[in-house]
């Protein structure tokens, strides 16, 4: 089975470019710190990202989804996000990277479980802020360079997919395949 991620920053349009791949026929994991903090949130934790579980529940929430998506029967998958991004998710908060954050990365790279090449979905110049996006585009902006240097820095190439209509963006990811 080939894996790839998807990835951007907050309101960079990557769950309506999901959505569109899975209505094509494609198998979606769904990302996990946005489920994180709406499940804290819900229990009544306002920023449950300042909490120090916070990036260990996002790692264990992703090995699931990632191990149950595993036995799938398809030649193609999308996943929303991976601990890659958790890792530059640590970076933009400031907390070091945990031992079971640390372990995740190992386990990816150990299996190899995704495709180098990682696609980025660029920024779209705005933010509609919501109760679990609360970034502003500059921190957005610089977010997304944090994933990108993160992506690098574990070996991932990465396929930009730039601001436009979801069209345009959706036929560019799949020229890329």
């Amino acid at each position: 089975m080939r894996r790839f991620i998807l990835t951007g920053t907050p309101g960079a349009g990557k769950t309506v470019l999901l959505r569109q791949l899975e209505r094509d026929g494609f198998s979606v994991v769904e990302e996990a710190a946005t489920d994180v903090i709406a499940l804290a949130q819900a229990e009544g934790v306002a920023e449950p990202w300042t909490d120090p579980s916070f990036i260990d529940d996002v790692v264990a929430l992703q090995r699931l989804r990632q191990q149950r998506a595993a036995k799938e029967a398809v030649d193609l998958q999308f996943h929303d996000r991976s601990a890659v991004c958790t890792a530059a998710l640590a970076a933009f908060l400031g907390v070091p990277v945990s031992a079971a954050l640390a372990d995740e990365l190992a386990r990816l790279e150990r299996e190899a479980v995704f495709e180098r090449r990682v696609f980025l979905v660029r920024n779209l110049g705005f933010i509609v802020p919501t109760e679990a996006r609360r970034i502003g585009l500059e921190d957005a902006l610089r977010f997304e360079r944090i994933h990108e240097e993160t992506y690098r820095r574990h070996g991932f190439e990465i396929v930009f997919l730039e601001p436009g209509p979801l069209s345009g963006r959706v036929e560019a990811l799949k020229r890329a395949l």
